[in-house]
């Protein structure tokens, strides 16, 4: 079990920490987790905004192959790219994205012109079962799958330039 920092150690190795919290490391390397109180006083997370939406009528594939065209993009191309894509999810992402986008700026005073879609973590949601009826006395099952959609955008900062 690992031990909790005091508020002063915190700002003494603010950097360090920092620094080992956005590592990146492999799967296999157990890397120490910050507590929700030693997040706040370090300022991590106050550099994006998220939106988070639960079970939206479509399946997690079908979203994610729309997602893929924007990731990694600013904010306003993103949704432009969005407003001309013939897919089903790009309306539910168009929202999302202008939610997390207001998130941000509102939440913890960000430029909107420098925010960029960073991530987006799309999973399964309730899956609906359904029978069609088939011949001679049988029935088939119909999968009526949902996601669960979570988009954070994140300021450009120099060193991410």
């Amino acid at each position: 079990m690992s031990r909790t920092y005091t508020k002063n150690e915190l700002q003494e190795n603010r950097e360090q920490l920092i620094k080992e919290y956005y590592a990146q490391t492999p799967r296999s390397a157990k890397k120490r987790t910050l507590t929700k109180k030693e997040r706040k006083v370090l300022g991590i997370g106050k550099d994006r905004g998220v939106a988070r939406i639960n079970h939206v009528r479509l399946s997690p594939s079908k979203v994610n192959i729309v997602v893929r065209t924007i990731i990694n993009k600013p904010v306003d191309e993103a949704i432009a790219i969005l407003r001309y894509t013939p897919k089903a999810a790009s309306e539910v992402l168009i929202k999302l994205l202008e939610s997390a986008t207001a998130n941000a700026v509102n939440n913890y005073n960000l430029n909107r012109d420098d925010l960029y879609f960073v991530d987006c973590q799309v999973g399964p949601g309730v899956t609906m079962k359904r029978y069609m009826p088939k011949g001679k006395g049988s029935a088939s099952q119909i999968l009526k799958r949902s996601s669960n959609i979570t988009v954070t955008v994140q300021e450009k900062t120099e060193e991410a330039i």
